[in-house]
């Protein structure tokens, strides 16, 4: 009988011998199960894996810098079939070396493999991964994707800047004819050589920079390290050479902390170079968006991405300058390479 209320409570034992053992009953099948269906469930999904994964690095130490990477997956791929995956550093990484199955990742399932991993470069001179080129796949790539295919890219936008490319192709070949005629005062045999490689890519960098943010620099420049041409330019080949190299952190992050390659270092000097000239570009387009009362018009990409975010401050989580300023910055790097490479 209980000290404060009148009904009795049941001491015996025995009466909870039930109740437990159904519990136990439940745990003991639910164990079988796993024990039973998990190997089958596993042996269907698991893919396979070359031997020689070690702690922390996993299979990095098989990928040889003098070999290229390529014919190193090639060769695992006869051993282990189209389908393996090597684990670099902390990151399982997936291994296609087939043309139909590549198709199915691209197409069929396109939204599975469409996302793009954090890495330092896009952290530290993607504006934290505000490049929409790196940036995961998620509600501001769209954002961000859909404005630069309607706003920026579209053949209404690229033909209203016709004449950028049509002014620079003439002042190449004002610039050529000027360099001949020197050279052919120079030389008196009549051969004349003119570098006009470095015409070429004085004349994309002018048509890059007008359509970005209305800048043209000239030819002449009595100390190149100061002026801002030489130091974008020099930044733009720093960022691709950066957002190629094998960095420790991105495979192993608790190596973060240790920057002995010098490269995280190298990218935030870079970031911060960039930074600065984007950051004056912009606030030049502000004030003098301020100083015309209609808003001014649209010369260039950084006045339509101005226009296009006139009335959000916050871009999925990031401020409007920073998105401004991110992708001037691929729209540079993505022009300025294709331009270079062909």
């Amino acid at each position: 009988m209980c000290k404060y209320c009148d009904y009795s409570i049941p001491m015996d034992p025995a009466s909870y011998v039930p109740t437990l053992a159904g519990i136990l009953a439940l745990l003991i099948a639910y164990k079988v199960f796993r024990f039973i269906r998990s190997p089958k469930q596993r042996k269907g999904r698991k893919l396979p894996e070359p031997r020689g994964a070690l702690p922390f690095i996993g299979h990095l130490h098989l990928l040889n810098g003098r070999i290229p990477y390529f014919r190193t997956f090639s060769a695992m791929a006869e051993k282990y079939g189209p389908v393996f995956c090597v684990k670099l550093g902390c990151h399982p990484t997936i291994v296609v070396n087939n043309r139909e199955i590549a198709k199915e990742c691209l197409t069929t399932n396109d939204r599975v493999f469409a996302s793009r991993p954090n890495t330092s470069a896009g952290r530290l001179m993607g504006y934290n991964n505000a490049v929409f080129g790196l940036t995961p796949y998620g509600d501001y790539w769209r954002e961000i994707r859909k404005v630069a295919v309607l706003e920026i890219l579209s053949i209404h936008r690229l033909e209203k800047q016709k004449h950028v490319r049509d002014s620079e192709t003439l002042s190449l070949v004002k610039d050529l004819y000027s360099s001949m005629a020197v050279s052919s005062a120079k030389n008196v045999k009549g051969s004349n050589e003119v570098a006009i490689s470095n015409l070429l890519e004085h004349m994309t960098f002018n048509i890059i920079v007008r359509m970005i943010a209305g800048k043209r620099f000239g030819g002449d420049t009595v100390n190149q390290e100061d002026n801002d041409a030489w130091k974008l330019r020099k930044a733009i080949k720093d960022v691709t050479y950066l957002s190629g190299v094998f960095v420790v952190a991105d495979a192993i992050p608790s190596l973060s902390w240790f920057d002995f390659q010098g490269h995280l270092s190298f990218m935030k000097r870079t970031a911060e170079k960039l930074d600065i000239i984007l950051e004056r570009w912009l606030q030049e387009h502000v004030e003098m968006r301020g100083e015309k009362k209609n808003g001014g018009c649209e010369r260039d990409f950084m006045d339509v991405m101005l226009s296009s975010f006139e009335d959000q401050e916050d871009i999925c989580g990031y401020k409007r300058e920073t998105v401004i300023k991110a992708t001037s910055l691929v729209r540079l790097l993505s022009i300025f390479n294709n331009r270079c490479n062909n």
